[in-house]
C-alpha cells in the first residue's frame, strides 16, 4: 500500500443517503480525493446542495433521487449511471431508517416492514444491481453502513438492531460471491454519531455521564470520522480486505453494554 492508494481519481461513486450526516461527509471526502460523486437520497433538494458544494470546491458531482425502498428508484438510478457515466466503481449504502423506538414486543408490523425495506431490502438489491455493473468493468468496492447495534442490540432498538445485523450478514454473503470478480464488499459499524437519526440520543441531557461510563474516547462520533473509514474501504488502500466489519465507535464495544 502506498499513499496514492487512498486516491479514487476518476472512480464513479454512488452514495445512497447523501443528503446529510455520514452520507454527505462521505460524498465530500470521496470527491476531494478525485471521485465522480453521485449524491442520492429521497430529498433531491438536499442532494443538489451537497453536489453544488462539491462542485464549488472543485470536485465533480451530481444529484439523484433515490428512495431505497423503491425498486423503481433503484433500477432507474443504476440505469441512469450506466447511461451517463458508463460505469460504477464505488457504492456506499448509507441510507437507513428507524421508525420505532420501544419494547420489541410492541413493534408495529408496518414499522417492521418499513425498517427492513429501507435498511435491508433496498441496500441488497442496490448492491446486486451494482455488482452486475462492476463485473462488466473489472471490479469495484461496496461499503455498507451497518451499526454497532448489529453486533450488540441497542436497548429499545430491536428491529433496527436486527436489520443492521442483517446488513453485516449480507456484506459477508456478497463479499464471498463477488470476490472472484474483483469486487470487495465491506461494512462500517459506526457507534453513536452526531446525525439526525441519532439525535434522540445525542441530545439526551445524560449523554455526558453515559460517555464517561461507556466511551473510551468520551466524545460522540462525527460524520467526518465515519467518512474517513468509508474512504479507506472504498479505496485501493483496503485492496486485500473484504467481508469485514470495521467498527468505529470511540471504544464503546470494548467497555461493555451501555
Amino acid at each position: 500500500m502506498t499513499e496514492t492508494d487512498l486516491r479514487v481519481d476518476g472512480k464513479v461513486a454512488l452514495i445512497a443517503g447523501a443528503s446529510r450526516g455520514i452520507g454527505e461527509a462521505a460524498a465530500k471526502r470521496l470527491a476531494r480525493n478525485g471521485a465522480i460523486v453521485i449524491a442520492a437520497s429521497r430529498k433531491i433538494e438536499d442532494c443538489e446542495r451537497v453536489a453544488s458544494e462539491i462542485r464549488e470546491a472543485g470536485g465533480k458531482a451530481r444529484a439523484m433521487t433515490l428512495h431505497l425502498g423503491s425498486a423503481q428508484d433503484r433500477d432507474a438510478a443504476l440505469e441512469a449511471i450506466r447511461k451517463e457515466e458508463g460505469r460504477l466503481d464505488i457504492l456506499v449504502n448509507n441510507g437507513a431508517t428507524s421508525p420505532y423506538f420501544g419494547p420489541v414486543e410492541d413493534t408495529p408490523e408496518d414499522a417492521f416492514d418499513k425498517t427492513f425495506e429501507v435498511n435491508v431490502k433496498g441496500p441488497f438489491f442496490l448492491s446486486t444491481g451494482a455488482i452486475h455493473m462492476m463485473k462488466e468493468t473489472g471490479g469495484g468496492s461496496i461499503v455498507n453502513v451497518a451499526s454497532v447495534n448489529g453486533l450488540r442490540p441497542g436497548f429499545f432498538q430491536g428491529v433496527y438492531s436486527i436489520t443492521k445485523a442483517s446488513v453485516i450478514s449480507m456484506t459477508q454473503v456478497l463479499a464471498q460471491e463477488a470476490g472472484g470478480h474483483k469486487i470487495r464488499v465491506n461494512a462500517l459499524c459506526p457507534g453513536l454519531t452526531e446525525t439526525k437519526l441519532a439525535s434522540a440520543l445525542t441530545s439526551n441531557p445524560g449523554l455526558d455521564d453515559m460517555m464517561k461510563r461507556n466511551f473510551s474516547l468520551q466524545r460522540v462520533g462525527q460524520p467526518e470520522d465515519m467518512a474517513a473509514a468509508i474512504h479507506f474501504l472504498a479505496s485501493d488502500a483496503s485492496s486485500y480486505m473484504t467481508g469485514q466489519c470495521l467498527v468505529i465507535d470511540g471504544g464503546i464495544m470494548g467497555r461493555g453494554p451501555l
